[in-house]
């Protein structure tokens, strides 16, 4: 019997098991579910013996399951149905000649073999916890932040599950010494910044908290100011995309009220965030005193490890002027200077190879220019400075952007060029982007 590229793939990842096939179909298929607002697919399972057809190539999926397995294994369904690769061929220099999907078998064997030898060490000190072990999640915690901003979420998921598990076992497992465990807390809180992020991102709220809450025990166990400060404002940003701007000033303030002392650009973040914050409640006088603070502590910044570390750690110039244009499109507040500001923001993360590039950071402040052109009646110039954030692929589309782009949507058939065939165009774009509504409070408000 012809062996499937998918049945390979299936019995490198260990799944040949119908046991341990399902709950892995079940979690991929949540996951797809909650990447493209399909509810459908959220609890999806096939039966054992429809996976057992699958493995033998008796069967091929239907609609719904297709999409799961091309989303989980990165082929499409007649590829996964079709022989596996036997051999790699050699170019005539002697060196292997691989095509794409070759190439795709082998990085996911590599990634394997990288997550066996983890468990290895993870396991092999089994009396006291050794610097290896230490290293490697110091390891992941670096490429994950530095990667978070950069790619779409679901390259990075699982690693992230399964460090902060990690953090979570070693720290619970007795096994570190007090300049360790120090340590140990230190990861932890970084891994479950992120994954409440991550949950943000996905869209669940609820979660998201409970993995900031965690994040907030560990900062504290950690004795790490700057950390429990990063952890406020993570609260405090997942409040305002929420819509809910009295706790996302609430959490803002008691960050930079509970660490006066520091002097990372989280101490810049926070009144930023604030100020934001305000300008969804339709406060003016808070936002501006918030624009002002943020701005006073630019000036007194002297970057921490947090900011070393990089990715979300750290709050750019660039994104401080991101913020700053957004709380100004919320209060419908601008000034002469406000649409040069929102160009350069755009133009601030127009490169991706940018240090401080980050692919929402970008959307949003297109969206934020695309309202500000929408409001003087520059239906063109909004549909430029959209068309990117329309073209990215599903998997970036996190809740942060979708919302943004809400809110284009929202100031859309409020623009004096409303009944342009452009304009018409531009709504069923944005429809098919985010066909939700966002609540009242997070539209921002016509000058």
């Amino acid at each position: 019997m012809t062996t499937t590229l998918f049945r390979r793939l299936i019995d490198e990842q260990e799944l040949r098991d119908p046991r341990a096939f399902l709950p892995r179909f079940a979690e991929q298929a949540r996951l797809l579910a909650e990447r493209d607002g399909d509810v459908r697919l959220a609890t999806l399972v096939p039966a054992a013996s429809t996976f057992e057809a699958w493995y033998y190539g008796q069967r091929l999926p239907n609609r719904d399951a297709r999409r799961v397995l091309v989303a989980w294994l990165g082929h499409s369904i007649d590829r996964l149905w079709a022989p596996a690769p036997q051999t790699v061929a050699a170019s005539p220099g002697g060196a292997p000649e691989c095509g794409s999907a070759d190439l795709h078998e082998m990085r996911r064997g590599a990634a394997m073999a990288a997550r066996r030898a983890r468990d290895f060490a993870l396991g092999a000190e089994q009396g006291q916890l050794g610097d290896e072990t230490l290293g490697y999640l110091q390891d992941e915690v670096r490429r994950i932040t530095a990667e978070y901003p950069k790619k779409p979420l679901s390259t990075l998921f699982d690693d992230l599950v399964a460090a902060q598990e990690d953090a979570f076992r070693l720290i619970e497992g007795g096994r570190a010494r007090p300049s360790q465990l120090q340590q140990l807390y230190l990861l932890s809180t970084l891994l479950s910044w992120h994954m409440a992020k991550a949950c943000h991102d996905l869209g669940d709220g609820s979660s998201a908290m409970m993995h900031a809450r965690a994040a907030g025990v560990s900062a504290e166990k950690a004795e790490h100011p700057a950390l429990e400060a990063l952890v406020c404002g993570l609260k405090s940003l997942i409040a305002y995309w929420s819509g809910y701007g009295a706790d996302a000033v609430f959490h803002a303030r008691k960050g930079a009220a509970e660490h006066p002392q520091l002097r990372g650009t989280v101490s810049v973040w926070l009144p930023a965030l604030e100020a934001r914050a305000a300008a969804l409640l339709g406060d003016a006088a808070a936002a501006a005193a918030a624009v002002d603070q943020a701005a006073r502590q630019r000036e007194a910044v002297q970057p921490d490890d947090l900011d070393e570390l990089g990715g979300l750690l750290t709050f750019p110039v660039e994104k401080q002027l991101y913020y700053r244009v957004e709380t100004d499109v919320l209060l419908g507040q601008t000034t002469a200077g406000t649409v040069p500001d929102a160009e350069r923001a755009v133009e601030a993360f127009t490169d991706p190879t940018a240090p401080h590039w980050a692919f929402g950071d970008e959307a949003g402040s297109r969206c934020n220019l695309a309202v500000l052109r929408l409001h003087a009646d520059e239906l063109d110039g909004a549909a430029d400075a959209l068309r990117p954030v329309l073209d990215l692929p599903r998997a970036q589309r996190n809740r942060g952007i979708v919302i943004s782009a809400q809110r284009v949507h929202h100031a859309l058939p409020r623009s004096p060029a409303r009944s342009a065939l452009l304009a018409r165009d531009l709504g069923e774009e944005l429809t098919q982007f985010s066909p939700a509504t966002p609540p009242p409070a997070a539209l921002p408000r016509r000058p």
